[in-house]
């Protein structure tokens, strides 16, 4: 399947403590319930024998939205102001966004 007409956010997210993972994965199920969000995906690192694949992450976040107006949104939503605020600012070390459009 070929995407088109998608923005992605995709996010990476380092941990301060590793016993810290299923309430940051519990925080992340909460976003969910956006309504801008088309696709969500919401994983962890695997084992690979890719050189390349960087697994030093503790959790990744894939959200697919239809157009730039449905990011802005989403970033001003409350569930992801209080996500951000109550959950990822306490417990996360590190987090990377990188957003992207198809050419």
């Amino acid at each position: 399947m070929i995407l088109e007409n998608t923005l992605v956010h995709h996010v990476h997210i380092w941990l301060k403590d590793k016993a810290d993972k299923q309430k940051l994965i519990d925080g992340l199920n909460t976003l969910k319930a956006i309504t801008h969000i088309r696709d969500i995906h919401i994983g962890v690192p695997i084992v690979t024998n890719d050189p390349m694949a960087d697994s030093s992450y503790d959790a990744s976040l894939l959200i697919l939205f239809n157009n730039q107006a449905e990011l802005d949104a989403y970033i001003v939503d409350p569930i992801h102001i209080a996500f951000v605020e109550n959950c990822a600012k306490p417990i996360c070390s590190k987090v990377v966004a990188q957003d992207s459009v198809n050419v």
